[in-house]
C-alpha cells in the first residue's frame, strides 16, 4: 500500500511600486531580533475595507454575521460548528468537513483562532477540549505521541492517526494568543503551557517507530512507520508530514513566518534562535516556490522550491486547494513584520495574473504556468487572493478587497474550508486578526 497517496488523497481532496526594489532570489531579511516595520512594531494593521469606503458599523456587522452563520447558523446548511456534549473538562465541539463528513486539526485549529480573534472564549475552549479528548496521542511508544490524529469521525474515532502540521501550527499559535488575552487555566487550559510543550515538540520530538491506524477503503489498516518532530532541522522548515516512505518535503502553504517570529520570542527559550532562523528561511522560500510569471505556488515542494513531479503526488506540482493559502501566508508576514520587500513583489504579481482571468469567474486550480484545471469559481480563494491586498502596492489590490466584501460567506456542501478561509479573510482584511502580546 502506498503511504504517501493515501496521506495525500485523504488530506486534500476538495473538488474543486515595488517590483524593482529587490531581487527575486535575494535575501532580503534583517537581523534575527528586529521587530521589522509592521504592525508588531507599530500597532497598527490596516483595515482594507474601510480604506475602501465601508463604515466602521458595517464591518463589524459583516464580521458578526458570517461568525454567526459559521458558528452557531442552521446545521443544516450554514454550521460547521457543533457542539459534542460534555466531559470532565467541561463543554465538547467539533468543526466539521460538511463535504466528506469528517472533523480535522485544520478545521479545529483554524477555529480556535478565529474564536480567539472573536473573544469567543467559550468556543474556544470547547474545540480544544473536543481536540485533546479525541486526537491528542498521550501514549509514550505512538509514532504520533505529543500530536494530534489530524482526521476523524464526528464522534472522535480516528480515521488517520498521521499528524497534520499545519494543524498543530495553528494550535499553538492560537493557544498562545488564548493565554495573552484571557489568562491561562487549570489542567488543558493552562494555554501558555500547552503551547510551549506542543511547539517543543514540533522541533525536539523523538523519532519513534511503531503501529498507527487508519481507515482505507472502509477498513481499518495498522500501518507500521517512523516518525519524529515536524521540522527539517537542516533547512528550517515544516515538513508536509513528519511520517512518509521518500524523502521528506514541505508545503508551501504550511509556512508560517508570521507565527514563527512570535514563537522566535515567546517560545521555549531554547527553540527561539530556531524559530527566528525558520522565518527567514520560509521568506527566502516563498520566491523560490512562486511561479516568476503567476506567483502561483504548488501544493508539495521540495525545500530547494521545485515541485514534486513523481506520480505518489498526482497534482502536487500544481496550484490546488493547499496552495490557496500560501500568499496570504507571506502577506500577513508582510503586513505583521514588514521585514522582507519580496513579499510585496509576489502580491503583486499574484493578482496582475487572477485580474486577467476575469475577477468576477476565475477558476480554482491551475498549472504554475497559469493554465486553468478547474473552473469553479471558489469563495475561498477570493478570500485569500483579498487578503494577498496587505502587501499589494498596486492599486488593483482594491478589486480583490471588494470581491471578498461582495462574496456571501459560504454555505452548503464547500462551506468548510471556503467559510474557514473566509471568515479569516473577513478578520485579516478588517484589522480585527491581531496578534494578543503577552501582558505586561
Amino acid at each position: 500500500m502506498n503511504l504517501l497517496r493515501i496521506i495525500s488523497r485523504g488530506r486534500r481532496a476538495w473538488s474543486c511600486g515595488l517590483a524593482g526594489v529587490v531581487a527575486l532570489g535575494a535575501t532580503a531579511s534583517p537581523a534575527l531580533d528586529s521587530a521589522g516595520t509592521g504592525a508588531y512594531a507599530t500597532g497598527h494593521y490596516r483595515n482594507l475595507f474601510a480604506e475602501a469606503g465601508h463604515s466602521p458599523g458595517d464591518i463589524q456587522n459583516r464580521l458578526a454575521a458570517a461568525f454567526q452563520q459559521l458558528f452557531h447558523g442552521d446545521p443544516a446548511s450554514q454550521a460547521v460548528y457543533f457542539a459534542a456534549g460534555t466531559n470532565a473538562n467541561g463543554p465538547l465541539a467539533y468543526i466539521t468537513d460538511i463535504k466528506h463528513q469528517d472533523v480535522r486539526t485544520e478545521g479545529l485549529s483554524y477555529g480556535m483562532m478565529i474564536a480567539v480573534q472573536m473573544n469567543r472564549p467559550a468556543e474556544f475552549k470547547a474545540l480544544w477540549n473536543w481536540s485533546k479528548t479525541y486526537l491528542y496521542h498521550a501514549a509514550p511508544g505512538h509514532p504520533s505521541f505529543g500530536f494530534f490524529s489530524w482526521q476523524a469521525q464526528t464522534n472522535g474515532m480516528a480515521m488517520s492517526e498521521f499528524v497534520a502540521p499545519d494543524g498543530e501550527s495553528y494550535y499553538v499559535m492560537a493557544l498562545y494568543f488564548a493565554a495573552h488575552r484571557w489568562g491561562n487555566g487549570p489542567g488543558i487550559y493552562d494555554y501558555a503551557g500547552q503551547a510551549d510543550e506542543l511547539l517543543s515538540n514540533l522541533r525536539h520530538r523523538a523519532r519513534i517507530t511503531g503501529s498507527l491506524h487508519m481507515l482505507h477503503s472502509n477498513t481499518n489498516v495498522a500501518i507500521t512507520v517512523r516518525a519524529g518532530p515536524l521540522v527539517d532541522e537542516a533547512h528550517h522548515m515544516i515538513l508536509f508530514s513528519p511520517s512518509s516512505e521518500r524523502a521528506p518535503f514541505t508545503d508551501p502553504s504550511y509556512h508560517l513566518p508570521a507565527f514563527y517570529e512570535l514563537w522566535g520570542r515567546w517560545g521555549p527559550p531554547a527553540d527561539r534562535e530556531f524559530w527566528q532562523a525558520a522565518a527567514v528561511a520560509s521568506r527566502d522560500f516563498f520566491p523560490r516556490a512562486a511561479h516568476p510569471a503567476t506567483g502561483l505556488t504548488p501544493d508539495y515542494a521540495n525545500f530547494d522550491g521545485t515541485t514534486i513531479t513523481n506520480g505518489r503526488n498526482r497534482g502536487a506540482a500544481n496550484f490546488r486547494f493547499d496552495a490557496f493559502r500560501t500568499a496570504g501566508n507571506w502577506s500577513v508576514d508582510w503586513s505583521w513584520w514588514g521585514k522582507d520587500a519580496r513579499e510585496p513583489v509576489l502580491s503583486d504579481r499574484l493578482q496582475a495574473f487572477f485580474e486577467e482571468q476575469d475577477m468576477a469567474a476565475y477558476g480554482c486550480q491551475f498549472t504554475l504556468e497559469g493554465k486553468q484545471l478547474d473552473p469553479r469559481h471558489a469563495q475561498g480563494l477570493v478570500a485569500v487572493n483579498a487578503v494577498a491586498s496587505l502587501a499589494a502596492t498596486n492599486p488593483r489590490a482594491k478589486k480583490f478587497v471588494e470581491a471578498l466584501w461582495n462574496t456571501p460567506t459560504p454555505a452548503g456542501l464547500e462551506r468548510y474550508y471556503e467559510g474557514l478561509l473566509h471568515m479569516m479573510a473577513l478578520l485579516h482584511c478588517s484589522g480585527e486578526f491581531r496578534i494578543w502580546m503577552p501582558p505586561q
